[in-house]
């Protein structure tokens, strides 16, 4: 009999995820991932599993966009890495669930072998300008920015593209 799962969607940059692949694994922990949460079901009001986990995979990808905020030398390009996890190795922390920048947020427990992730869903070529903006205007927008917010807004214009695990050394070269 096999152990349920959770699939989890892990924000990353591409040199985040060039170290997971040397290191075989995503980590260290704790690690911040994003899930069908029930405090995400509820705000996103919707039964479609299809919707709620595209819902978690966006939030994963305004996670990595955070990333890319911090860390000027990273690529301008968004990644996250889907993942099963089995149940109750990703923990939502209850006390931030009606916190809106919290919504759909995981802890997990243990290191993650990147053997077990199902897929990587990276942005496009085309799309690092608009990100390298939206990076560069995420701390104007969280002040209330609303020029800032718009150019934020414009990097969920960008669908992440799928790809197989095996082609992350193709990706992070």
């Amino acid at each position: 009999m096999k152990a349920a799962a959770m699939r989890v969607y892990v924000p990353l940059t591409l040199s985040g995820l060039a170290e997971a692949y040397k290191e075989g694994q995503l980590g260290p922990t704790p690690l911040t991932a994003y899930a069908v949460t029930p405090a995400l079901r509820e705000w996103y009001v919707s039964d479609d599993i299809e919707e709620l986990e595209y819902a978690a995979l966006s939030r994963a990808a305004q996670a990595s966009l955070r990333l890319l905020a911090v860390d000027p030398r990273a690529a301008r390009r968004r990644v996250v890495v889907a993942v099963d996890v089995p149940d109750g190795q990703a923990v939502a922390d209850p006390d931030r669930g009606l916190d809106q920048s919290a919504l759909g947020e995981v802890r997990i427990k243990a290191a993650v072998p990147l053997a077990k992730a199902a897929a990587v869903h990276l942005d496009a070529d085309d799309a690092e300008e608009d990100i390298a903006a939206a990076a560069d205007a995420l701390g104007a927008a969280d002040l209330g920015d609303d020029d800032a917010q718009f150019i934020v807004d414009g990097a969920e214009d960008h669908e992440l593209l799928w790809y197989a695990t095996q082609e992350i050394p193709n990706l992070i070269e």
